[in-house]
């Protein structure tokens, strides 16, 4: 979601038509620390529109240096772009908002029907590549809206968290012999509109916009949450967005995208204690700002990115449609002192 300027008051207006016009000032929380991008996708292909907004990384299980990125047009479908940002491949799916991957098998949180919510199944060809389509499982009543998988041991279920846009979080897991299935576990009603998701371990991470992050435990068909970083204009600015976790020298952090003020809160897990901020500065490949879907992944992907990736939405990319930025991990982990 990319948060738009506020209505002018009518005082305001009036001030404005006098050709004083007023403007909402930009919430900034704490200082963050500067970064700048690697690297950059070509942009999606829905240009002059909030197209672009959640990426995710396919890792090559033979070759563990090699990964690719699938990242949504939510107007349009999925694209696969290789590391140095090269769009290979796009396949039709219509309005796919968040996407993730396990093994080879991409889901997306469809949002063709916006009464009934479905998750869209592709499969990876990593060596075309191209995206297959699998079919469309239904998940339920309402808008689907975010999306995260868990990582599981080969041979156990696949299992899907859906948000669905009024924040009901499902979690469930999907078959995909046959026609698509998910079957739900468990769920939990947060209060307002939610998107952003990530598993660590049996605790799933949800981003509620202008509430924070939520920590949702099973507690057999619901769940207990506790509310771990509100938004409070410091750590987090409104709207709280993507959220992503990676391993850096025995420890792991969970990333969210402060969208309000075009920042990145870092947290260490399982504590969720915070560590600071960072920002991606304008630099050769541009800042970026508004920032929808992130992904961070660890490992050597080469001399562009030896200690992992972090990956942005840009929800401004300048005259060019929205694209997605790269940036090597160990540049801001050395900015944050990790």
């Amino acid at each position: 979601m990319i948060r738009t300027t506020k209505l002018l008051t009518a005082a305001a207006l009036a001030a404005g038509l006098a050709g004083c016009a007023a403007s909402e000032p930009m919430i900034s929380g704490l200082p963050p620390v500067q970064v700048a991008a690697n690297g950059e996708t070509q942009p999606v292909g829905t240009g002059r529109a909030d197209a672009a907004d959640d990426p995710a990384i396919w890792i090559d299980p033979t070759n563990p240096n090699r990964a690719l990125i699938v990242a949504t047009d939510k107007k349009a479908g999925l694209h696969i772009y290789d590391l140095a940002g090269k769009d290979i491949a796009f396949t039709k799916a219509g309005l796919v908002n968040n996407v993730d991957i396990a093994g080879d098998i991409i889901v997306a949180s469809d949002r063709n029907d916006g009464v009934n919510a479905h998750l869209a199944l592709f499969r990876l060809d990593a060596a075309t590549p191209a995206i297959v389509p699998i079919g469309r499982a239904a998940a339920g009543a309402g808008e689907a809206y975010g999306l995260c998988l868990k990582r599981t041991a080969p041979g156990q279920p696949l299992v899907a968290a859906l948000i669905v846009k009024d924040g009901t979080v499902r979690v469930g897991t999907l078959a995909i012999d046959g026609t698509p299935r998910f079957t739900m576990q468990w769920q939990h009603k947060i209060a307002t509109q939610s998107e952003g998701c990530v598993f660590d371990g049996d605790t799933l991470y949800v981003g509620e916009e202008v509430g924070g992050i939520w920590e949702l435990k099973q507690n057999g068909t619901a769940a207990t949450a506790r509310m771990v970083a509100p938004i409070d204009n410091q750590r987090l600015v409104a709207d709280v967005e993507g959220l992503a976790t990676i391993d850096h020298k025995g420890q792991r952090y969970l990333i969210a995208s402060s969208q309000g003020d075009n920042a990145y809160a870092v947290f260490r897990l399982p504590g969720v204690d915070y560590v600071g901020r960072f920002a991606v500065g304008a630099g050769a490949f541009g800042a970026t700002s508004e920032t929808d879907g992130i992904e961070a992944v660890a490992g050597n992907f080469g001399p562009a990115y030896p200690d992992g990736i972090f990956l942005a939405q840009d929800g401004d990319n300048g005259a060019l449609a929205q694209n997605f930025k790269l940036v090597r991990w160990d540049q801001i982990a050395a900015a944050l002192g990790l």
